[in-house]
């Protein structure tokens, strides 16, 4: 392995690549900074440093413990930072512009094109990491030009919770939601019941985006042709079932969070979101279960994938690279992938094996485990840094759709060509 050259970084860091940034949120971690120091300390043992986005974990966390620990195992010490999602992502560009990067980042998956894309990373091949385990949808989010800059530590994604008693009153059987028809068919079913239908987030945000990607996926669309027949068709979807009374108004403004405190008044059939909200379903004052997202025509539709990668930044001192392979070894054993899962409740780990160690200690996870093996990443199909621009035109365009502002075809028309003109 051969570290005697560093790459050229570029940063160019106008306010529009900024907006860029900001816009990369979707499932994932939030907080406040927690530290800033970015010494490095010698290249063979002394302090690494390490970034994350999670400051809700503070030192005394079993999460703090675990990043030591594995600087312990390569015989060092970590120093940890942590920062919130869109904060991380700045910072870490602004660190290699000023050429004082963190040996260890972990990072939301959509960002790491946008950092690979400067320059400022490594390759797993050039780290000496074996990711021929790891699951390939997920990889491929961390995947620019055909090489691979991270490893996913984990994923989240989505799928359709039902609340149980509002399904049997209305005689639906969740087992029988296989495609859009029988979906929509359940929703006009619990509302000629009395009970309300789906509630999802349409928000004009990544979220937004986030939200619709699996029925714009699972009508067969693409992101690089956002007006297609089969994207008008899954914008249709979510239009219909507002103007047929199945979805509320709310949906136009709902964040994912304020999907999930309307299903837990009760009111609603089904929401949409995320791995996240396991614990709470569980103590939700209703039975609740999960379907997967159907395709249109049958079939798991693919949800995006959430969750961070764990990549390592170009260094000046290349001698310092086996330590860092070291410490991101030890982060991703199945082991480590079930101590992730379990922290962050839940991400679903990216390898077979740690899935099944995951599944042998809580079965109930196994229908997560199917979506994110059906889940695919935003970035994916090397879109890479154009992602952002996309997802923008794309949410404009469910919000003029379900406004009423346009018709679906309309509005994903405009959308296309907004698209095509961010990223020429």
């Amino acid at each position: 392995m051969d570290h005697t050259t560093r790459r050229n970084v570029r940063l160019p860091l106008t306010a529009g690549f900024a907006t860029v940034v900001v816009g990369l949120l979707g499932a994932c971690s939030s907080g406040t900074d927690v530290g800033t120091d970015t010494e490095t300390g010698d290249a063979a043992g002394g302090t690494y440093t390490w970034w994350d986005p999670y400051p809700q974990h503070d030192t005394s966390s079993d999460w703090a413990s675990r990043v030591q620990a594995c600087g312990e195992e390569a015989g060092v010490t970590i120093e940890r930072t942590a920062y919130d999602t869109t904060a991380l992502t700045n910072q870490a560009l602004l660190s290699a512009q000023e050429g004082t990067s963190p040996d260890v980042i972990l990072i939301d998956n959509p960002a790491v094109s946008t950092l690979a894309d400067t320059g400022m990373l490594t390759t797993v091949d050039e780290l000496g990491l074996d990711t021929a385990a790891t699951d390939e949808n997920l990889l491929a989010a961390g995947v620019v030009e055909g090489a691979a800059y991270g490893i996913p530590i984990g994923a989240n994604t989505l799928s359709l919770y039902y609340n149980a008693e509002i399904l049997s009153d209305a005689g639906v059987d969740p087992a029988s939601i296989t495609d859009w028809d029988s979906l929509t068919a359940a929703l006009k079913a619990v509302t000629d019941a009395g009970h309300k239908g789906i509630t999802f987030s349409g928000i004009g945000t990544e979220e937004g985006s986030f939200q619709f990607l699996p029925w714009f996926w699972g009508a067969g669309a693409d992101l690089r042709d956002l007006d297609s027949p089969e994207a008008v068709a899954a914008l249709e979807l979510w239009k219909g079932w507002l103007d047929a009374g199945y979805a509320p108004n709310s949906v136009i403004n709902n964040s994912q969070n304020t999907v999930w405190e309307e299903f837990l008044t009760g009111d609603f059939a089904f929401a949409e979101n995320g791995t996240w909200q396991v614990n709470s379903a569980a103590e939700a004052e209703f039975e609740t279960g999960i379907v997967q997202l159907p395709g249109r025509d049958g079939g798991g539709a693919p949800a995006p994938t959430g969750g961070e990668f764990i990549v390592a930044p170009v260094q000046e001192d290349t001698a310092r690279y086996e330590v860092t392979r070291q410490i991101v070894e030890c982060m991703t054993t199945p082991e480590g992938f079930v101590e992730t899962a379990n922290t962050f409740a839940y991400y679903i780990p990216p390898t077979a094996e740690g899935q099944e160690a995951l599944l042998a200690d809580n079965a109930d996870l196994e229908p997560w485990v199917e979506a994110v093996r059906n889940a695919k990443g935003r970035t994916s199909d090397d879109l890479g840094t154009d992602y952002p621009l996309i997802s923008e035109a794309l949410w404009t365009a469910v919000q003029n759709a379900l406004s009423g502002a346009q018709t679906p075809a309309e509005a994903l028309a405009t959308a296309q060509a907004d698209a095509e003109a961010a990223t020429s």
